[in-house]
C-alpha cells in the first residue's frame, strides 16, 4: 500500500514538471514568436544600390535616407558584379528585405539602418527618371 502511494506520488510529481517545462517552452515560444513577427515581415524595396569591396549602399526612391546593405540572398552582389560596373556605379534595384538599426561600431557602422535584403526583384543599370530622379 505505501509503495502504490509512492509510485502516485512520483507520477504526480512527473506529470506536473513535465506540465510545467512544456507550459515555459511554450510560453518562451510564443514570447520570441511575438517579438519577431514585427521585424521579420520583409517590405519591397524600389532604390539605387551601389557596391564595391568596401561599400555596399542603397538609397530608396523618394528618400534621403541611405541605408548600409547586408546581401542575405546571396544575389544581389553576385548579379551587381556581373554587371561589369565601375566601383560604387549605381543601379536601380528592387529587393524584399527588411530595415534594422545598424549597430554604431563596425561595419555600416555610419549608417543609421540596415537594409538586409532576402531576394532580388529587379537589377538594371537603366535607372528610371519617373521613379527614382
Amino acid at each position: 500500500m505505501k509503495n502504490k502511494a509512492l509510485y502516485m506520488l512520483a507520477a504526480l510529481l512527473t506529470i506536473s514538471l513535465w506540465a510545467c517545462k512544456n507550459k515555459s517552452a511554450t510560453t518562451a515560444e510564443q514570447s520570441k514568436a511575438d517579438s519577431t513577427s514585427n521585424t521579420n515581415s520583409t517590405v519591397v524595396f524600389k532604390g539605387l544600390y551601389s557596391g564595391s569591396p568596401a561599400v555596399k549602399s542603397f538609397k530608396e526612391c523618394g528618400h534621403q535616407n541611405e541605408y548600409w546593405v547586408a546581401d542575405s540572398s546571396a544575389q544581389l552582389e553576385l548579379q551587381y558584379s556581373q554587371l561589369n560596373l565601375k566601383p560604387e556605379e549605381p543601379v536601380y534595384v528592387q529587393v524584399e528585405g527588411k530595415k534594422i538599426k545598424t549597430k554604431k561600431e563596425g561595419i555600416g557602422g555610419g549608417y543609421d539602418s540596415t537594409l538586409i535584403v532576402t531576394k532580388l526583384i529587379k537589377i538594371t543599370k537603366d535607372i528610371p527618371k519617373d521613379i527614382c530622379n
